[in-house]
């Protein structure tokens, strides 16, 4: 078991220039549940200041407060929300156990320097459910999508569907994903007080999907369209939705691994959004209002997800979701040329990076109107790129945006630190504590780590 804890504050480091990251991986409620549980746990004098939480109500929970240097000395394991100042390893004993987001593949050097001191690693970002695990709301959406599908397009024959959705919630997210998996030619979401003149020209290919447990149709758009061009998620769901959970479990069992389970990932799309917002309203020659602004989301994935609810709630009217199919190259450019905020949400495997860029310089140069704002929540580094082509290297709080051929880049290294550090912060302690001393008892040691943290040993064993 590990029984003495250090818990680092957050200071300059490889991926926090500036020391501007303030979030700490444990808040005060959390180091109580570790002391009664049986740690002796120490606490780097201001290392909760940064995001509301002060020495005395760390010393309240039951830790003891040390200075940096000594925070590292003598300790089983050392908690820290980001990697470790490259002064600050030396300094913990060979053996021991540093839990972190550790991103080893953007900075190797660092990597390299904690192998070379026998320093076990276990990588946050890589510590994953086992087994899979699901929210009702997200099955319901996903399953009443292919309902959809199957009732009103497949056996109606009708190819290249145009999706037009309105609102945003849990179960829509899943009936987005689950439209996306089947290739359409398009998928719009729109918000609930969408004119009919806003959803454009309508045809026999066009599926308008709702929600009418929100959504009350002020517009009157359901009445005015069609019959069998709509689809109300909330009557396959009374109606179904039951018989169809228990179909989805009973053919999907639970694979091994799941998501992340220490992840912001839906907060990091928000936070870049949000950011890409105030960038083209307020720094771009466009100067545009959220109403006015059609956004082009690259990604339905979980940080996706997070972009195009932040627009939504915002009051974007126009919100393009592209998947594989939409982002090829000359298909793509249809939808970058007319859009004033493009967030990238893409994260393509190994292979690709580097070599396929879904956003290029040459959009950038050629395609993209002056002003127009490119927000990659993906980011990377020299040795590991993302799909935004003049995105190099991430950007830090220092400087959080830059302008290349009249165009806005922003590539934030932990996006949720802008505008979303405390709330954050919180849900990271929760998440930590859960996999210390919950189900994965990570606190028993190394020998004793469940597959969905084993999988996270990136260094080590020592």
């Amino acid at each position: 078991m590990y029984k003495t804890i250090g818990l680092a504050k957050e200071i300059e480091s490889p991926e926090n220039p500036g020391a501007l990251e303030k979030r700490v991986a444990l808040i005060p409620d959390d180091v109580k549940k570790l002391v009664d549980f049986g740690c002796d746990v120490f606490v780097e004098h201001g290392a909760g200041e940064g995001v509301g939480f002060s020495d005395e109500e760390y010393v309240e929970a039951g830790a003891k407060l040390q200075s940096n240097n000594d925070l590292y000395q003598n300790k089983e394991m050392v908690i820290k929300f980001k990697g470790p100042a490259m002064e600050s390893i030396p300094l913990m004993k060979s053996g021991s156990t540093l839990f972190c987001m550790a991103h080893f593949s953007s900075f190797p050097e660092r990597a390299k320097l904690l192998e070379d001191h026998k320093i076990n690693v276990v990588a946050m970002e890589y510590v994953v459910q086992s087994p899979e695990k699901i929210p009702n709301d997200l099955i319901l959406g996903l399953m009443a999508a292919e309902n959809c599908l199957e009732a009103d397009i497949r056996r109606a024959g009708v190819s290249g569907v145009e999706f037009h959705v309105i609102g945003y919630s849990e179960r829509m997210s899943g009936a987005v994903r689950r439209f996306m998996d089947h290739s359409p030619k398009s998928l719009v979401l729109h918000p609930e007080d969408v004119s009919i003149e806003e959803l454009g020209s309508m045809n026999r290919n066009s599926v308008i999907v709702y929600d009418s447990a929100s959504f009350d149709d002020p517009n009157k758009i359901i009445s005015k369209t069609e019959a069998g061009r709509t689809f109300d998620i909330h009557s396959f769901i009374s109606d179904h939705g039951d018989e169809a959970l228990r179909y989805y479990r009973l053919v999907n069992p639970s694979p091994k691994f799941g998501k992340r389970k220490i992840e912001a990932l839906h907060e990091t799309g928000r936070a870049g959004a949000r950011y890409g917002l105030e960038l083209l309203q307020d720094k771009s020659s466009k100067k545009k209002s959220p109403k006015d602004t059609v956004a082009v989301v690259l990604g339905y994935g979980n940080v996706g997800m997070g972009a195009i609810d932040e627009c939504h709630r915002n009051g974007v009217r126009t919100i393009h979701v592209l998947g594989k199919d939409q982002t090829e190259k000359g298909i793509i450019e249809e939808y970058l040329k007319d859009a004033d905020l493009i967030i990238n949400g893409a994260e393509q495997p190994a292979h690709l990076r580097g070599v396929n860029y879904l956003v290029t310089k040459e959009h950038a140069k050629n395609l993209l109107e002056d002003g127009t704002v490119v927000i990659d929540l993906v980011g990377g580094s020299a040795t590991n790129r993302s799909a935004v082509e003049n995105v190099i290297e991430c950007t830090y709080l220092t400087d959080p945006y830059f302008e290349e051929e009249g165009v806005l880049f922003s590539a934030l290294w932990g996006w949720p630190m802008m505008g979303f550090m405390r709330e954050t912060a919180i849900k990271y302690s929760g998440q930590i504590t859960d996999i210390l001393i919950g189900d994965d008892k990570f606190i028993n040691g190394l020998d004793k780590m469940t597959p969905g943290v084993e999988q996270a040993l990136v260094c080590g064993r020592f």
